[in-house]
């Protein structure tokens, strides 16, 4: 799928709040971004763990999306866990999602969040998606 598609797609949405931009896509994986704003930030004036999951959050489930198995039609996330390992209070943060398990009926997917400029880890994130079929 092409990048415009992923950018045009969550207008309205979360993602398109956020600024969330995708950047990339491959084979079992899809890279995105957002540059760092005041309604990214915590009271506190640090990046909130909120805007990390959400861009993590999306890179993983575009990315399921794009490799949904033959017959399935969507799919919606069931568990997921992040490691918030350093913040940033501007410029750009990126992630890259990558596949861990490509299942009929789960896929588990791997982001990893940095400072664009730095290449500082952020955060580490993992999720499982459920593959949802028609009835």
């Amino acid at each position: 799928m092409e990048l415009d598609y992923f950018n045009n797609f969550g207008k309205g949405t979360l993602p398109d709040h956020l600024g969330i931009k995708v950047t990339g896509t491959g084979k079992h994986e899809l890279s995105a971004e957002f540059t760092v704003a005041p309604h990214h930030l915590a009271p506190n004036g640090y990046l909130h763990a909120g805007s990390i999951v959400t861009l993590a959050d999306t890179a993983c489930g575009y990315a399921c999306y794009t490799n949904l198995p033959e017959g399935a039609n969507n799919f919606t996330t069931i568990e997921l866990k992040s490691n918030h390992l350093g913040t940033a209070r501007e410029g750009v943060v990126a992630v890259t999602a990558r596949a861990a398990h490509m299942g009929r009926t789960t896929q588990v997917w791997d982001a990893t969040v940095v400072d664009k400029a730095t290449g500082r880890t952020i955060a580490l994130f993992r999720c499982t998606q459920m593959i949802l079929y028609p009835k």
